[in-house]
């Protein structure tokens, strides 16, 4: 089983490049973020003729959010992430998929900080980890997948200076990510790359993707059951390079069945 997550900053302006790659790299669940579309603008019938049934959250500017499953249907669990009914946000969406409880998500920036959004960013964030904490509670196979906008480490940053007041690099946002992970997570691209440098997104300003200026932002966290079949982890770097392309690559996992 292959599962992916894919930031793919607008699904219309680069579905030609997702469907490319959904035909290459034959995921079984892909999980998307910033959409960038609204419910009804969601490429459905595109989605479902390259074989996959999909459920989404669209928004009408920025956000958005969506779970791909080829060959079947995600069973919808979830619409939102818990913990404020004020937020309109269009970040957290939540299905079964072939026995697994996957989420697909999409945290705020927090740019710039200090200031509200930064604040938004992290009381967000605190409300995934009380869901979390329930999910993982529960003994069953899960997978928290998406864009967290949290750089884990310093080695999960190109060296540089520049990003020193970016909401994406401060201890705060860093450390609810390892709380997360103290439940029991297991962050699976570490997992099977323990010493690399491994980065997910590159900025299209400055030339950042052709001299590998990257930053590591899209994880997939794993529940134990989930973690003793994980075989191997990897970034499809040959989609970040192509024409069109989103910002993010594609991280995939493979789990024994």
């Amino acid at each position: 089983m292959k599962v992916a997550t894919f930031n793919i900053n607008n699904v219309n302006r680069r579905l030609p490049n997702l469907l490319a790659w959904l035909g290459a790299a034959q995921p079984d669940v892909v999980c998307l973020q910033e959409l960038k579309s609204t419910d009804k603008e969601f490429p459905r019938a595109a989605i479902e003729a390259a074989g996959y049934g999909a459920v989404w959250r669209g928004h009408s500017a920025w956000n958005g959010v969506a779970i791909l499953a080829r060959g079947a249907e995600p069973v919808l669990t979830r619409t939102a992430l818990p913990g404020d009914p004020d937020d309109e946000h269009a970040r957290y969406i939540e299905a079964a998929v072939n026995g697994v409880l996957i989420a697909s998500l999409y945290a705020p920036n927090g740019n710039p900080q200090p200031g509200p959004k930064f604040q938004y960013k992290l009381a967000w964030t605190e409300r995934l980890i009380v869901h979390a904490a329930e999910l993982f509670a529960t003994g069953l196979p899960v997978i928290l997948a998406g864009d967290y906008n949290i750089v884990p480490e310093p080695r999960d940053i190109y060296a540089t200076t520049s990003y020193k007041d970016n909401a994406l690099v401060q201890p705060a946002p860093r450390e609810q990510f390892r709380r997360l992970l103290a439940q029991g997570w297991v962050d699976a691209v570490r997992k099977v790359h323990r010493d690399e440098i491994v980065y997910t997104f590159w900025d299209y300003m400055r030339n950042r993707w052709p001299r590998n200026a990257g930053l590591r932002l899209d994880h997939l966290l794993l529940s134990k059951l989930v973690a003793r079949r994980l075989v191997a982890a990897q970034v499809d770097l040959d989609v970040r390079g192509a024409e069109g392309a989103s910002d993010h690559a594609p991280v995939m996992i493979t789990l024994r069945d």
